[in-house]
């Protein structure tokens, strides 16, 4: 009795994650909508690094991804801190984020990968660290220019890290490519 109830929590779960897959209907793809909640329940499935250490989407519009991550043991480093590829990881999930929302709105099929990184750390991640990426606008260009080129594209986006007092703890710039597949 206990596996049938798995396995129906298991199934009724991965139905949720449905809006990932994509489905064929007269051969044209359908992507659901993307969420902070499901964001949240992809993580735990695909990312589970980042689901474990705390980072979570609090919000997700066309400009914006607001990502927090709270400072616990199982993610901090030997100066009582949190570890830098935790932020990291929640960083690049506000970039990322906002590019496979603009991926999805397409509704074409493109690809995208980080071809580069770098971060600047200023104060010591106690507590609870808030990412913010407020480009939406750069991958709106960025895909337009793919789509009407049908060449790659390359766009610098940005995360910055505050802590509850509202100072910057660590700023992160990405640079994501992304190219139309044919």
């Amino acid at each position: 009795m206990l596996r049938i109830v798995l396995k129906i929590n298991i199934s009724l779960t991965l139905v949720k994650l449905e809006y990932f897959i994509y489905f064929s209907e007269n051969s044209k793809s359908i992507l659901m909508s993307i969420s902070p909640s499901k964001l949240n329940m992809y993580l735990m499935f695909k990312l589970p690094a980042a689901y474990f250490t705390g980072v979570r989407t609090r919000s997700l519009d066309d400009t914006t991804c607001v990502v927090s991550v709270k400072h616990r043991w199982i993610n901090q480093n030997p100066f009582k801190s949190m570890f830098w590829a935790v932020q990291g990881m929640a960083a690049e999930l506000t970039t990322g984020a906002l590019v496979i929302k603009k991926i999805t709105e397409s509704g074409k099929k493109i690809s995208m990968l980080v071809a580069s990184n770098n971060a600047t750390f200023t104060k010591k991640a106690t507590g609870i660290i808030t990412f913010t990426c407020k480009e939406g606008h750069k991958v709106d260009n960025a895909i337009a220019k793919a789509i009407e080129t049908g060449e790659g594209q390359t766009v610098w986006m940005s995360a910055i890290g505050i802590n509850k007092d509202g100072v910057e703890v660590s700023s992160f710039n990405f640079e994501w490519t992304i190219k139309v597949k044919s």
